[in-house]
């Protein structure tokens, strides 16, 4: 109890803030699943009902501590500002990126929470309008930026959707059986497996497989605006030869 509480005799107010921060906190020791209105009022030490007069329902609450998450992100980046031009965009968006996922990996509910949500909350928007900046600073043409919109996926959230559960419980036996139906998946598990133990499909170090990813992302991405601007100066060029 604190000091505050000891010499008042009166709990700390609540509020709106107060429940959502004691939502998370909830979601992050015992699950997502936990957080139903009954445990998230014990845990405050109020009746349910009470919740009721700061978030009008569960999906409310739902909604407010992915705003929480994406507040945190905030935070964790240094903000959502992006500069008008920037030749080193792409360490930028890397940079914000890998900042999202730090925060995701403080709490793995959230992916699939903001899955579960319709629509993008405030801070949510302005966070995906961070990563728009940023691709449009580095010159990136809105069209391009829409593809790259598509090509990032969830991973500009700092998160992916992996092909499946990892699995290091198969022996040379199941390989082999493996390769009787789909011989080059399984001549590629069998090299992973013994010649390249530190790297690994189905022993994943999951960081190095994201970052490997969004870095095929922005590479491609980089090239696509190096011939977009080589064709717009070759049309220039054209176009004054004609005149």
């Amino acid at each position: 109890m604190s000091s505050t509480t000891q010499q008042t005799g009166r709990r700390t107010p609540l509020s709106r803030e107060r429940v959502l921060a004691a939502a998370v906190e909830l979601a992050d020791t015992a699950g997502i699943d936990a957080l139903t209105v009954r445990r998230l009022a014990e845990t405050l030490g109020v009746e349910a009902m009470s919740l009721y007069y700061h978030v009008p329902n569960k999906e409310a609450i739902l909604d407010g501590i992915v705003e929480l998450v994406f507040t945190e992100i905030e935070r964790e980046v240094g903000g959502f500002e992006v500069p008008e031009t920037d030749a080193a965009w792409q360490a930028a968006l890397r940079a914000r990126i890998l900042g999202a996922r730090r925060v995701m990996l403080r709490h793995p509910w959230a992916p699939a929470l903001l899955d579960s949500r319709s629509g993008l909350a405030p801070t949510t928007a302005r966070y995906v309008d961070s990563v728009v900046g940023t691709l449009r600073s580095g010159g990136l043409s809105y069209d391009l930026i829409h593809h790259a919109m598509h090509a990032l996926g969830s991973r500009m959230f700092g998160f992916s959707q992996e092909l499946g559960e990892d699995d290091d419980s198969g022996d040379d036996t199941d390989l082999a059986q493996l390769a009787a139906m789909v011989p080059h998946l399984a001549a590629m598990l069998a090299v992973v497996r013994h010649d390249d133990p530190d790297s690994t499909l189905g022993w994943c170090d999951d960081q190095y497989e994201f970052e490997f990813g969004l870095d095929i992302i922005l590479d491609g991405l980089a090239r696509t605006r190096a011939f977009e601007s080589q064709a717009e100066a070759a049309a220039d060029t054209a176009e004054g030869a004609g005149s």
